[in-house]
Order: structure tokens, then sequence, then C-alpha cells
């Protein structure tokens, strides 16, 4: 992603940030939340969320790690930080939580960091070439057997139709990509290709589209 493009998506998002919920996250949150149950945090355990938006999954994954463990959370958006820190402190968390604003790949942590990466209808937003990147990056600051959690717009499966919404948003991100920003992808392919292990994998729909809800685990 250019530098014009990052600062396109920053100022997208930062616009956004205080109505996100009415525009995305009440379709966005069952699948979101069957993710995170997949993913089975444990007390003690420490968690990054990459692309927390608006915090409700930080409160989740604070909820989950208990006060032994901790979560960190990047973004590009000083808006969604914002938002999102509001949210955790309203909630009592604000202790076990750390949030940064960061353009990434590459992600400003140190390697094996966390025992889990989570991200909700995130990965789909970086271009297709950089996906790689991305996964590489969690590779190395995940633990070994550490966890990835990946809600994502999905392809269809083989044999099945577009549905006319589908159709209707690939063509939205083609031709209005900072409005309807997200493509979908094969997930479980790209994770597989950067060395994951697939543990769990659930296809969900919203409006008709697919979404793919996946754990993978790194290599020990």
């Amino acid at each position: 992603m250019s530098n014009s493009d990052e600062k396109l998506t920053k100022s997208f998002y930062d616009r956004i940030s205080h109505s996100y919920d009415m525009i995305a996250d009440s379709n966005e949150h069952v699948a979101r939340e069957k993710g995170l149950k997949a993913l089975a945090i444990s007390a003690g355990e420490t968690v990054l969320e990459i692309g927390y938006g608006t915090g409700h999954s930080l409160v989740t994954l604070a909820e989950a790690v208990g006060e032994s463990g901790k979560v960190y959370g990047v973004d590009i958006s000083d808006g969604m930080k914002k938002v999102s820190e509001k949210r955790v402190a309203e909630a009592g968390l604000a202790d076990r939580v750390e949030l940064s604003v960061a353009n990434t790949p590459p992600l400003p942590f140190d390697e094996n960091t966390f025992d889990v990466v989570s991200m909700s209808f995130t990965l789909e937003l970086f271009p297709l070439e950089t996906i790689p990147e991305v996964l590489k990056e969690i590779r190395r600051v995940l633990k070994p057997n550490g966890r990835l959690g990946v809600v994502s717009m999905a392809l269809p499966k083989e044999g099945d139709n577009d549905s006319f919404l589908e159709k209707t948003y690939k063509w939205m991100h083609q031709h209005f990509p900072h409005i309807v920003d997200c493509q979908p992808i094969n997930a479980v392919g790209l994770l597989k290709d950067a060395g994951f292990e697939i543990k769990s994998e659930q296809t969900l729909d919203i409006w008709t589209m697919p979404v793919a809800a996946l754990v993978g685990q790194s290599p020990d």
C-alpha cells in the first residue's frame, strides 16, 4: 500500500470512527463473536488484536484473559483508538489493555510475544500482495504453537454462484475501494501458505455473503 493510499485509508476510518458501529458492526458482530469463541482464550494469555476498530473485541478479549493477562491492539486510525479507549475504560478494563496506532506491516512488537493474534474483518483490507507479509509478521510475533484467529469475507465455495449482493459488493470494492474497502479472500489457503495449521473452520454469512471464521496454529 502506497503512502497516499495509507493516508486515504487512515483518513476514511478516522472520519467514520464514531459511526462505524451503525455502519458495519451491527452486521459483523455475530461472526466476530463466533470467531472469538473458537479461539478459546484462557486466563493469563497475552493477546494482540490487529484492526481493533471500535473496541468490541478488545472488551471480550480483556475479560477472557483476566487480571493476569494482557491485551494489545494496533490499528491505523487515531479516531478508532479514541473510541476504543473509551469503551475499554467504561468496561473497567483499561489496566489490561494497551492500544497503539501504526501502519502495518511491520508489527511494532518483538518476536514470540503473543499467545494469540486476532483479526476480524481486517485481513481482507490489505492488498492481496501484502497479505503474505502480514501473515509472516504475525508468525514472527506469535509464540511457538500460538493461535491466529481470522474472521473475513470469503470466496464462494467451488460450484457456488456469487449471490447478487456479493457481485454488487465486488463491483463496489473495485470502483469505490475507500467506501467498500474489503474484498473476499481465500483465507484458508493464505493461512496454509503462510505455514499455519488450520485447527478450526466455520462458514457463516452476512447478507448472503460468505464469511470464514478460522483458527490457525503456528509451528512449534
